[in-house]
């Protein structure tokens, strides 16, 4: 029998066309998928199965019609519990947000997706307000890898990132505000981009600033772009999105890799130690790369660690999410977002305006490297998933995420798309991505190079047994 819970969207989409099986049943199959995998892997904040069988039942009888309402129709979704999703609290792992009132509002994302006839499963785990790179909180424990259990999903979209590779839901709508896409799905073995910011529009506003992207995980390049074709329409809540896309992200797939100049950098410069079972894959895929007919140089970009500068900018956006809390209010908080908010509460007007130059000289040196390279290839992060419950891995020298995150939060300085490409497992079995960056406004350049590396084989891991 065919695993419903194993297709892409694209493949849900064909087959409601041709009558093949209907949105009911997969809602059906991936609800039974999500509740079953719950405990052992707390992907969930909140599954609503009594409103996605009714949004299903809905899109059945559109397709029975032949009237579907848009390119998702009964396709199911999940949310990251950082963005509004109406008739549920959206409470961002934090015990300091009440459950009580209306919760009434979508937020963006979610709005061209349910006026496109998404079934929205529920709400995806998240570490308090986002703050980190790996997914546990107060509020709701420890997302765990469902390639192995004793490991974290990475974060901050770990929920989202674990329920695609389980099979509950193709479909799932992070956040990125310094690698909180592209990290989990590195780890959990699926898509992941970061649009070039202001892409997809947010509301509310996120308290970190212009790093915040909202983009998609999915099973694969070719779905990251249906749902980007959807998401991406414009709101006129969000002040900074960027205007509409001309043409569609679909349609750009499948001009291949030939004659796309590649700079591979396996370190950023030496910059980056990265654990051998990682290079060795990402290499390998890069290879292929070359095979398909992109021009390939390994270089690196021109810049320095810009960690300090994130920092600023980091700390000072958790300080802000945090700065009407009562002393009460703030003992509930997470240790670690409770120390940074403290350091970013410390930052002078001066400092931060410091790292906004650092910032936009940054953006200035990655302008002028993609006027000679279409995109820079790197692993997505230089170790694979770790011990759950941590920030950081034994023995990584690091205090805090970024730490062992360095080939992320630059791009969120420069608000550049980037993807995470799972293209391999390492000695132990766990994915490992490829990071595609490619200059502002060019996500389709991302996408064409995802797919390619998907549609020769390259790319995609089996799925994990816990499944």
């Amino acid at each position: 029998m065919m695993d419903l819970t194993r297709l892409t969207a694209v493949r849900l989409v064909e087959g409601y066309r041709k009558g093949e099986f209907s949105p009911v049943d997969v809602t059906r199959a991936v609800l039974e998928r999500a509740e079953r995998v719950q405990p052992a892997v707390n992907a969930f904040v909140r599954l609503d199965a009594d409103t996605a069988l009714e949004q299903a039942r809905a899109s059945e009888a559109r397709w029975r019609r032949g009237e579907p309402v848009g390119a998702v129709d009964g396709v199911p979704v999940t949310v990251k519990d950082i963005l509004l999703m109406r008739g549920g609290p959206t409470l961002k792992g934090s015990k300091t947000i009440s459950t009580e009132g209306s919760w009434e509002e979508d937020a963006p994302s979610v709005a061209r997706l349910r006026e496109q006839g998404a079934v929205f499963l529920g709400k995806t785990t998240t570490p308090e307000f986002g703050w980190k790179g790996v997914t546990d909180s107060p509020l709701s424990g420890v997302t765990r890898n469902p390639y192995d259990l004793s490991r974290t999903a990475g974060g901050s979209s770990g929920g989202a990132a674990a329920a695609v590779a389980v099979g509950a839901g193709p479909l799932a709508l992070g956040t990125d505000g310094g690698g909180s896409v592209r990290i989990p799905a590195a780890f959990c073995g699926v898509f992941g981009l970061k649009p070039t910011y202001g892409r997809v529009p947010l509301y509310p506003a996120s308290a970190f600033g212009t790093l915040a992207h909202v983009g998609p995980l999915t099973r694969d390049a070719a779905d990251a772009a249906l749902m980007l074709d959807v998401i991406s329409r414009p709101d006129a809540r969000d002040w900074s999105a960027l205007g509409p896309v001309s043409g569609s992200f679909v349609d750009a797939l499948g001009g291949g890799v030939r004659g796309l100049r590649v700079a591979y950098s396996a370190s950023l410069g030496g910059q980056v130690a990265v654990r051998p079972g990682v290079g060795g894959v990402v290499r390998r895929a890069v290879e292929a790369l070359a095979g398909l007919g992109a021009y390939v140089s390994e270089t690196d970009p021109d810049f320095s660690d810009p960690v300090e500068a994130f920092h600023v900018l980091w700390f000072s956006g958790a300080a802000r999410v945090t700065q009407g809390l009562g002393a009460g209010q703030r003992a509930l908080l997470d240790p670690g977002l409770r120390e940074i908010r403290g350091m970013g509460a410390r930052v002078s007007a001066l400092e931060y305006l410091a790292a906004v130059d650092v910032r936009m000289d940054l953006g200035r040196r990655m302008g002028a490297f993609h006027s000679r390279y279409d995109v820079l290839v790197t692993p997505s992060v230089p170790v694979t998933a770790f011990e759950a419950g941590v920030e950081v891995p034994r023995g990584a020298g690091c205090r805090r995420w970024t730490g062992w995150t360095p080939f992320t939060y630059p791009f969120n300085l420069t608000q550049q798309p980037a993807a995470s490409v799972p293209v391999g497992v390492d000695g132990e079995g766990l994915p490992v991505g490829l990071q595609v960056v490619a200059a502002r406004h060019r996500d389709d350049v991302v996408l064409r190079v995802g797919d390619a590396l998907y549609e020769a084989g390259v790319a995609g891991v089996a799925p994990p047994r816990l499944s």
